[in-house]
């Protein structure tokens, strides 16, 4: 049996990680927080794989079927019966997986960053939030509650947020860490109002509970459909809103303007937040409400496939044209995260109909390992050449051939090039699109040889296109070519690379549909060489296009760029979406919304207030005359009333 003790260790030992590191690490133990910090991954890790060993392999499975384990769960607060929020421990296929995925690639960043940060002066700051990171991710991915995914969610937010400011003297890195947080808090907003809606018509935050009463129990069904709002059911409503939250997280369309910015953190934080942390806290949200999604609101489940596919081939038409290798990486995650939602937004529930499910979470899975890989490997390069930026790169394969390798491996698997692990989960996901809509099928197998064309347009101009010339700034601010004595890296950046390099070519042949399903049983699946056969072709067609391009230093790229004349432009400035929130918020809602309600607060509420105030004011001036303190003053008050009294006797008595 699994023992909950050491499964709720999983997230409390990143936890305690954060809590010593934070508060004694700086002051006692400086140099030794990157260790400490890696040892308490490393047993986490261990831990996940134990659990996930027992679960899929020994008490995981009844009668064929796998199932939902509360672990652990404790009520927090109590606000009706059978309504609470608790704190508990969910294990299913997919919590499991999560569990395993996170805080390996965390592990993987651990290590990494022992030598890509080792200069650096706040290295127990940011291991500390590291850990924190990590234990934000478990426990938002082992919840019971949707409410206590809620929390774990925001704790996410506050997580990137640390973590891309980290460097707090960079004002872009601070700009792009609070444009993070604001417009995932806008998502998050849309969020809260889906939990709202849902926990007011089921009566429940409890996960099982919730998807029970939402797609089994006829009167609860009913009574949250019959309930409209501008023509759409509040469940319409409530799965569009919480989809809206996990829109926010992925990065999708339009909410995915924070994700470029992002790349102002560390390259090691970029790796964690992009391959198994925050950017896939989206993905997992609809997973965990599929069935509701799929059985009882198809037309919420048709929102999340549109969005999913056109932030999909939106992002792969950015990335073709950015020049800094970590943006070109940030829009191929966007475009991936596309991949993984449309996937679950062209399922279906239980049996062959779930092959679109099993495909999203095998991709999860795959895309975690080598986009990790190419986010270490761009750091490499980064650590070597001093630049984010192509054009300061080429021929430096020779210089650094681990990296060299490596990365041209995750290139491959990304690509979906037959055997890398990215060939068969996009298969899979290409298949269940052709299955249920041939519009997306045709518009995501545009979008993978995209792919294909930008991650080796990446890696041609980084490794090959020309002579390295290693620069320098000097005193002026001016590059000059000089000596260059930087290295690959240590074996504590090299040993992550090779780890995750070796499993993007394995990942691919775990047996997925036999571990992580839509309604916990086994799927068949099988390859079919005939479907796969236009997908690759299409990927070596964008690889070749690459290599005429990019391989050798030549003018064809600015040829053709010059020949789509504003498009060009336009993608290489992202569509002027940013441009777009600016105008909205400035042009539009300061100076629509903004300015009136400035005015209406500082003279109707700040003015009414002040004149309350002011009258005050103006009456105890008039009247504090009566308490001066003077003895005579009140001898004068006393016999001017006496005789006033006298007076009004007298008047009354004649």
């Amino acid at each position: 049996m699994l023992d909950s003790t050491y499964i709720a260790l999983i997230p409390v030992i990143p936890a305690i990680s954060f809590l010593l590191i934070a508060l004694v690490g700086r002051r006692y133990f400086p140099k030794l927080c990157g260790i400490a910090g890696t040892l308490s991954l490393l047993v986490s890790f261990l831990l996940s794989s134990v659990v996930a060993c027992q679960y899929f392999f020994e008490v995981g499975k009844v009668e064929g079927v796998y199932q939902k384990i509360i672990a652990m769960k404790q009520v927090w607060l109590q606000f009706a019966p059978g309504v609470s929020i608790d704190m508990g421990i969910l294990l299913d296929p997919i919590s499991v997986m999560m569990i395993v995925i996170v805080t390996f690639i965390s592990l993987m960043v651990h290590i990494y960053s022992l030598g890509y940060m080792k200069e650096d002066t706040r290295i127990s700051t940011y291991y500390s939030f590291l850990s924190l990171f990590t234990f934000s991710m478990l426990g938002l991915v082992l919840s019971t509650n949707i409410f206590q995914i809620y929390i774990f969610w925001e704790l996410v937010g506050v997580s990137s947020f640390l973590l891309i400011g980290f460097y707090y003297d960079k004002p872009s890195a601070v700009a792009a860490s609070k444009k993070a947080f604001i417009v995932t808090r806008f998502a998050d907003l849309g969020f809260l109002i889906g939990i709202l809606i849902l926990s007011y018509y089921t009566e429940t935050l409890d996960f099982r509970t919730l998807i029970a009463r939402l797609t089994t129990d006829g009167s609860y069904l009913s009574s949250i459909i019959s309930a409209s709002f501008i023509g759409c059911s509040a469940l319409t409503w409530g799965l569009i809103l919480v989809f809206i939250g996990g829109a926010g997280k992925s990065a999708m369309f339009p909410l995915h303007i924070w994700l470029p910015d992002a790349m102002e953190g560390p390259t090691p934080v970029s790796a964690l937040i992009h391959a198994a942390t925050m950017v896939v806290a989206g993905v997992y949200l609809v997973a965990r409400l599929f069935p509701v999604f799929s059985i009882s609101c198809p037309e919420a489940l048709n929102v999340v496939a549109y969005i999913g596919i056109f932030s999909s081939l939106f992002a792969a038409v950015i990335a073709c044209t950015q020049t800094d290798i970590k943006r070109v990486l940030a829009y191929s995650t966007m475009s991936q995260i596309g991949f993984m939602m449309f996937a679950l937004g062209v399922s279906g529930y239980g049996g062959e109909k779930g092959l679109g499910y099993m495909a999203s979470m095998f991709h999860l899975f795959t895309h975690a390992i080598f986009k990790a890989l190419l986010f270490l490997g761009a750091g490499a390069v980064i650590h070597y050449v001093h630049s984010n930026e192509m054009n300061d790169m080429g021929g430096l394969r020779k210089n650094m051939p681990v990296t060299h390798i490596t990365f041209l491996l995750a290139c491959l698997a990304i690509a979906g090039i037959p055997p890398f692990a990215g060939f068969f989960s996009k298969e899979e996901i290409l298949l269940a699109a052709w299955n249920s809509n041939k519009f997306i099928f045709y518009v995501a197998i545009i979008t993978a040889a995209l792919t294909a064309f930008y991650m080796f347009r990446l890696y041609f101009s980084i490794f090959w296109n020309k002579e390295f010339k290693p620069a320098h700034v000097n005193d002026n601010g001016v590059k000059e070519t000089s000596s260059h004595k930087n290295h690959e890296g240590g074996i504590s950046m090299l040993f992550p690379l090779i780890i995750l390099a070796i499993l993007s070519v394995i990942a691919g042949f775990v047996p997925f549909n036999r571990l992580v399903t839509s309604d916990g049983v086994e799927l068949n699946t099988e390859f079919h060489l005939s479907f796969s056969i236009a997908p690759v072709l299409l990927a070596i067609a964008g690889i070749t296009i690459a290599t005429i391009f990019y391989r050798k230093q030549n003018n064809l790229p600015q040829k053709f760029s010059n020949s789509l004349n504003g498009f060009y432009t336009a993608a290489y400035k992202k569509f002027y979406m940013d441009e777009l929130y600016l105008f909205i918020t400035k042009k539009i809602i300061f100076n629509c919304v903004g300015k009136p309600a400035a005015w209406i607060d500082k003279y109707i509420v700040d003015g009414a207030i002040n004149g309350i105030a002011g009258i005050t004011a103006i009456f105890s001036d008039l009247i504090k005359i009566v308490q001066s303190g003077k003895l005579q003053d009140y001898a004068i008050y006393f016999i001017s009333g006496v005789i006033g009294l006298v007076v009004l006797v007298i008047y009354w008595k004649f």
